[in-house]
């Protein structure tokens, strides 16, 4: 009997890390859903991976329209009867986020809205696809900077980086991953944070230091974890990230 084979979805994937995320996963032999806001660009990324001769297809996601998130469940589960790999890439920054005294309000409201809000939308959407595998993986796409122990530390390099709304965000983000986690022990099904690094792509304005190539990789080694797989962790490159 021939095994069915592996499916991931993985939010904002039309480009940067998440396309690369993509390419990784599929490259391993995994049917790949490329949630994207845009269909147009959604398009462009998977014929971009199905010119490799990957199995990508692209899936209308906005992960801040709850409507489009629960029509992009719908897709999936009218045509597989599990999910194996749930990727919460998609993530924003905001030009107007600042420190706690002039951060625009609106703009802290965008980023939790996209970064925390629309992970835990898609989480709950495609949970009962994720509990049907037989052993399901959930990455949350986190940072350092949601770290509320690199945050209080003056000896950080990231201690002077004081965006109220996206480290808010992430530190949100992270407590889906410790509840998450918990809620889901017993089942078969890991949830982790992954800090990946400073990775250039447009989110970070080019400026990191490391390739999507290279920041897609410990996403991908945690989404794709077998034996003794570990659950409810921050990861980073070479080391754990305290909470």
């Amino acid at each position: 009997m021939t095994a069915s084979p592996r499916i991931a979805l993985v939010t904002g994937a039309n480009k940067g890390i998440g396309l690369e995320i993509a390419r990784q996963l599929a490259s391993e032999g995994i049917i790949v859903y490329i949630g994207a806001r845009d269909p147009a660009r959604g398009e462009a990324g998977a014929s971009s991976l199905a010119a490799e001769g990957l199995a990508a297809k692209s899936l209308v996601l906005d992960v801040t329209d709850e409507a489009s998130i629960v029509a992009a469940a719908a897709v999936l589960a009218a045509t597989h009867d599990h999910l194996d790999i749930l990727v919460n890439n998609a993530g924003i920054v905001d030009p107007a986020d600042a420190p706690p005294g002039s951060a625009s309000l609106d703009a802290v409201r965008r980023l939790m809205d996209t970064n925390f809000v629309g992970a835990l939308g898609v989480t709950q959407a495609v949970l009962p696809l994720l509990r049907r595998a037989p052993a399901a993986r959930i990455v949350n796409l986190s940072s350092s900077l949601g770290s509320l122990a690199v945050n209080s530390d003056p000896t950080s390099p990231y201690y002077s980086a004081r965006l109220i709304g996206y480290n808010a965000s992430k530190a949100a983000l992270n407590m889906l991953t410790i509840q998450l986690a918990a809620e889901l022990a017993g089942t078969g099904i890991t949830v982790n944070s992954v800090s990946p690094g400073y990775v250039k792509t447009d989110l970070t304005g080019f400026n990191g230091y490391m390739t999507p190539e290279e920041g897609a990789r410990l996403p991908v080694q945690y989404a794709l974890q077998d034996e003794a797989p570990v659950t409810g962790r921050f990861l980073e490159p070479g080391a754990e990230t305290p909470w």
